[in-house]
Formats: C-alpha cells, sequence, structure tokens
C-alpha cells in the first residue's frame, strides 16, 4: 500500500502544479487554461484517496490531522469552484479572478507542508 499512497502523492503534487502552473501563465491574458479543470480533479480524486489509504499504507502513524485534511479539502473545493466558474463563464475570469486560484492554491500547499 505504501508505493500505491506514493503514486498517488505524486499525481496529487503534479495536479497541484498543473493548476497552479496553468493559473500564473494565463495572467497576462486571463482565461482558464484548458488542464486546469483536469489538475484540480486529479487533486480532489487523489486527497480523497490518499486520506482513505493512509492507515493501511501507514499502519504505525499517530492518527490522522482530521482537521487539516478538511481545511484542504474546504480550500480544494473553493479552487474549483473558481475553475469551473471561469470555465463556464470565461467573460468572468479577470487577473484577479486567476490570482485567488493561485493564492488558493499557495495556501493549501502552505497547510500541507506547515501544519504538522
Amino acid at each position: 500500500m505504501t508505493i500505491v499512497y506514493g503514486i498517488l502523492l505524486v499525481l496529487h503534487l503534479l495536479g497541484w502544479a498543473i493548476v497552479l502552473g496553468g493559473t500564473l501563465v494565463s495572467l497576462k491574458a486571463p482565461r482558464i487554461a484548458p488542464g486546469v479543470l483536469h489538475g484540480i480533479l486529479t487533486v480532489l480524486v487523489t486527497g480523497i484517496a490518499m486520506v482513505g489509504l493512509h492507515d493501511s499504507a501507514y499502519p504505525n502513524d499517530p492518527k490522522l490531522a482530521m482537521a487539516k485534511f478538511g481545511i484542504k479539502l474546504v480550500v480544494a473545493i473553493v479552487v474549483a469552484a473558481l475553475v469551473i466558474v471561469g470555465t463556464r463563464e470565461p467573460a468572468k475570469v479577470t487577473t484577479r479572478f486567476l490570482g485567488a486560484i493561485a493564492g488558493l492554491v499557495v495556501v493549501n500547499v502552505a497547510l500541507a507542508v506547515l501544519w504538522t
């Protein structure tokens, strides 16, 4: 299970990289890049799967911080909602809109790294 968990973690990180990279690239001409929607959906699926597999992958690890994962899930859902709105209604996408997406991605990554 540790290998499966590791593969999911790599896919999760790549998903966040796609979301952040696609958003930053589109700042000059505000739009949602095509891969950003796929990236955020990858993040949501792999994140939920990693939480489900954590106990079987690391049986000796102490109890999961469910508050941390709950907050990270809420942030990821907000990012997903922004990406979906931006994809469906391109006229709403501005530099600030993309900045909000990029900022929330950075917050989510910071939560993952700094909250122990």
